[in-house]
C-alpha cells in the first residue's frame, strides 16, 4: 500500500504558505502605518484555501505522459488585494493599526494551528513506519 504525503497532510502546507504570505503583508501594512499615500493590503485566507482545494471548480489531470502535473506548481495561487478603508487618513493612508494587530494576531493563531498538526500527523507518520 502505498503513502501519499499530499493526502496524509491535507491542506495545512497550502495553510501555511498563505499564511505566511499573509504575516508579511500585514507586517508591511504596520510598518507602513505613517507613510502618507499607503494602501492597506491584505489576502483573503478563506479564498485562497479554497483556491489550494481546488475548490473553484477547476481541476486539472493529465491526459498524457507529456503533459506537466498540477502538483509541479509553486504553491497556492491568491491575490493580494487593496483593503477597503473603514475610515482613511487625511494623508491618504488607509492602514488601521488595531485592525491589523486584530488580523496579524488570528493569523498566527492559524499558522500555528497548521504547523502543530503537521507536527502530530509526521510523528504519527514516523511512528507507524516504525511500527511502533
Amino acid at each position: 500500500m502505498a503513502i501519499s504525503l499530499d493526502k496524509a497532510l491535507g491542506i495545512h502546507p497550502a495553510a501555511l504558505q498563505v499564511g505566511e504570505r499573509r504575516i508579511e503583508t500585514i507586517a508591511s501594512n504596520l510598518a507602513n502605518a505613517d507613510t502618507p499615500h499607503y494602501k492597506a493590503r491584505d489576502i483573503d485566507f478563506r479564498a485562497a484555501l479554497q483556491n489550494a482545494q481546488g475548490g473553484d471548480g477547476t481541476h486539472l489531470r493529465a491526459t498524457r505522459a507529456g503533459h506537466f502535473g498540477a502538483a509541479q506548481g509553486s504553491g497556492p495561487d491568491f491575490e493580494i488585494a487593496y483593503r477597503t478603508p473603514n475610515q482613511p487618513s487625511l494623508d491618504g493612508n488607509t492602514v488601521d493599526s488595531q485592525l491589523e494587530q486584530s488580523a496579524f494576531a488570528e493569523n498566527a493563531v492559524r499558522y500555528q494551528a497548521s504547523l502543530d498538526f503537521l507536527d502530530s500527523r509526521i510523528s504519527g507518520i514516523r511512528r507507524a513506519l516504525r511500527g511502533e
